[in-house]
């Protein structure tokens, strides 16, 4: 046990510790296997994802941490930044609009960094703001908000002007220019993306009792030094979301909505990702292979054994003529 500076004493966790939480995921897998709910081994390769990223996360930053160096501290900074664009890009957006991944990089840039700055240096009072264990974890924290609203809005966009394309046209028709004809969808995608981080701090110390005032306080802090960093935090967080939702569904609605008020529905991809088509056609291309190579042997083997046969009916057929 290791002695923490309130007094208390903080628990020394081993990969066993690890190995019996995970035991809670192999019993929600295994519920989902008898009711065939089809989560299963969803849940089993998000905890096994969640493992192996957060092992790597910990030696690269323990790194950092040792460095103290703000350019490093700037790489790390970007890099969540890039990892956080790709998996809204890639994995969570089911439709995706035309040079979405860097507008959607600029948005997370432009909202997480700003406020990251500003409130780790006046809000938090940190000087200076860049203290990797700090500056670290808050973008790490602003980055994760920020990927769930930029999803909620975009996914609404694309899917309004997909699927009820015709309402923005009427309103095109009439003579509205496209800022006017899209403010309805870009109110309603706003309001989606912003109301989870509204309910969230509706609940936040009556109901639940967030994690990082939890960490602050296994950490050693006092409760009340606890609480006023976690509404920090989630002011810091409300705000990053904000500027990025609004920023991405501005970029959306100007894309597929061009300068000449028209819908160009031909800007909205509805197909998987190119990286998971490539990964198909790898997958599809490396079966085929296999069965080809299998199938030769195969042939090969069924040859040989023709032959072995054919030779072994020819030396009875010769004993019977040489017997008879």
């Amino acid at each position: 046990m290791d002695t923490d500076p309130g007094g208390g004493e903080t628990p020394h966790l081993t990969w066993g510790n690890v190995g019996l939480a995970f035991s809670f995921i192999l019993f929600d897998a295994v519920v989902s296997t008898t009711f065939n709910l089809g989560v299963g081994s969803s849940l089993v390769t998000a905890a096994v994802r969640c493992v192996l990223q957060l092992s790597v996360v910990a030696l690269v930053l323990q790194k950092v941490f040792e460095t103290n160096n703000p350019w490093a501290v700037a790489g790390i900074a970007c890099l969540l930044n890039l990892m956080g664009t790709t998996e809204t890009v890639v994995n969570k957006s089911k439709r995706r609009y035309k040079h979405m991944f860097p507008s959607v990089l600029v948005g997370m840039l432009g909202s997480t960094i700003p406020v990251s700055i500003v409130g780790i240096r006046f809000a938090m009072a940190v000087q200076p703001f860049w203290k990797p264990e700090q500056y670290i974890p808050v973008v790490g924290m602003l980055c994760g908000s920020t990927i769930s609203g930029i999803v909620v809005s975009v996914s609404y966009v694309l899917k309004e002007l997909h699927d009820n394309r015709d309402k923005v046209e009427m309103y095109l028709a009439f003579g509205a220019s496209r800022f006017e004809a899209c403010m309805p969808i870009a109110k309603e995608a706003l309001r989606l993306a912003l109301t989870p981080n509204i309910n969230q701090m509706s609940v936040l110390g009556i109901i639940a009792i967030p994690g990082m005032m939890t960490g602050a306080i296994l950490g050693g802090s006092s409760v009340e030094q606890a609480a006023r960093l976690q509404m920090v935090i989630m002011f810091m967080i409300s705000s990053s979301t904000a500027l990025a939702s609004i920023a991405t569904t501005i970029f959306s609605l100007a894309v597929v909505v061009d300068g000449e008020h028209r819908v160009r529905s031909d800007r909205i991809d509805s197909r998987e990702h190119a990286v998971w088509r490539a990964r198909d056609r790898v997958i599809s291309k490396t079966v085929d292979s296999v069965k080809h190579i299998a199938g030769r042997a195969w042939n090969g083997v069924r040859e040989l054994l023709g032959r072995k046969r054919d030779a072994e009916d020819g030396d009875v057929r010769e004993r019977q003529r040489l017997l008879g």
